[in-house]
């Protein structure tokens, strides 16, 4: 609820497909509008799905290249990015004039590395949960298009 009042009132709440990002949207801003937004699903981990950053998955991003996937059937972090970049344009082609997401860190960490003008990064800072950023639609789609020129050419 904090959340919502933080950022105030908004037209439309985009969330992913996970059920805690549906929660948080409800919460936050109650009686307003939802859409999921699967694209932006968190990536799939493969055999690290379920585990502690620490306990694999770690070691297997400062080791593995942008196009290899995730060990046991999981996504390489570039399918994750295209994916995610389907999910920022969609975003972008709506249009209601507020726009909230909920998504999860590294989603946003991309996005805010995007809006500095960096492209995706191997190891990523940690977001904190439940944190507002308010990135007008511009600045938003510049990001996007930052993120896109990576995905042109991939590398870390």
């Amino acid at each position: 609820r904090d959340l919502g009042r933080e950022v105030g009132a908004v037209d439309l709440v985009a969330h992913t497909a996970f059920g805690r990002t549906r929660e948080t949207a409800e919460l936050a801003w109650p009686d307003t509008p939802l859409l999921v937004v699967p694209e932006l699903n968190e990536i799939a981990f493969g055999r690290f799905e379920g585990t502690h950053w620490d306990e694999g998955y770690r070691d297997w991003v400062l080791t593995s290249g942008a196009d290899e996937p995730s060990p046991g059937g999981g996504e390489s972090r570039l399918d994750a990015i295209r994916r995610y970049l389907v999910g920022y344009r969609l975003l972008l082609q709506r249009p209601e004039e507020r726009v909230a997401l909920v998504a999860h860190g590294a989603q946003v960490r991309y996005v805010l590395l995007g809006l500095d003008e960096l492209p995706p990064m191997r190891l990523l800072e940690r977001v904190p949960p439940a944190t507002p950023f308010v990135i007008p639609v511009d600045r938003f789609a510049r990001a996007v298009d930052v993120i896109g020129a990576w995905v042109a050419q991939p590398a870390f």
